[in-house]
């Protein structure tokens, strides 16, 4: 009976870490839509909102990290178990980075929406949708322990990559015909990095759901096909 009650309780709490992740996912992916459409928006008042709103963010990493090391104390767990909480741990900075992209890039829009608008905003928002899809499926892939959603999401780093360099492109050409856009260009090309860096913590996630489900550490081993095993 006493060890049914401690596998209850141990159970409720590795719940309560999946459930704090997925809150504070859910968060991040709300700022990566809201920081974009308000760019595409031209709303200042959104973008503040959601530089404002950083701290939630800032506040579950104290929270969710607190809790791991409380179970790791308490219950020094083992095998898969010690997997999922030292990878949570892992986790929880990516997803607090992420956020700090998306005030980056709030901050970016409200000094752009000063301005006229440079150009019409199309492959940003699909640069930020993708990586806010990307974000989603690791978070799915850690809690569900799937590995096949994992390599998906490693895989679609590559469009991301591919829009940004496209968008830089087309961002110096602007700057070189034109130097009066060099100060919006500029801002626009960090927003482009900003989106670019949050498809790269949502891949460090899918790398670590991999390693947590095949004991098997892929970072900076994948072959440039794509392919992993």
């Amino acid at each position: 009976m006493e060890r049914e009650h401690f596998s209850r309780h141990f159970d409720e709490e590795l719940n309560e870490i999946r459930n704090k992740l997925l809150e504070m996912g859910g968060k991040v992916e709300q700022m990566i839509s809201d920081a974009m459409k308000s760019l595409v928006d031209r709303d200042s008042d959104l973008a503040r909102r959601l530089i404002a709103t950083d701290h939630q963010i800032n506040h579950l990493e104290l929270e969710i990290d607190e809790k791991c090391l409380q179970v790791l104390a308490r219950r020094q767990p083992a095998a898969r178990d010690l997997r999922f909480i030292t990878l949570a741990l892992k986790i929880v900075t990516d997803l607090e980075r992420i956020g700090d992209q998306c005030t980056s890039v709030a901050k970016r829009v409200v000094e752009l929406n000063e301005e006229p608008p440079l150009k019409p905003y199309i492959d940003l928002p699909r640069m930020s949708a993708a990586a806010g899809t990307m974000v989603k499926e690791a978070l799915d892939a850690f809690v569900r322990g799937d590995a096949e959603l994992a390599i998906k999401v490693c895989k679609e780093d590559a469009f991301v990559d591919g829009l940004n360099d496209q968008i830089q492109r087309e961002l110096l050409t602007f700057m070189m015909e034109d130097p009066s856009s060099i100060t919006r260009a500029m801002k626009l090309l960090y927003i482009s990095k900003y989106m670019e860096r949050i498809a790269d913590h949502a891949t460090n996630v899918a790398e670590m759901v991999i390693f947590m489900v095949k004991g098997k550490d892929i970072r900076h081993t994948a072959p440039p096909s794509g392919e992993i095993a």
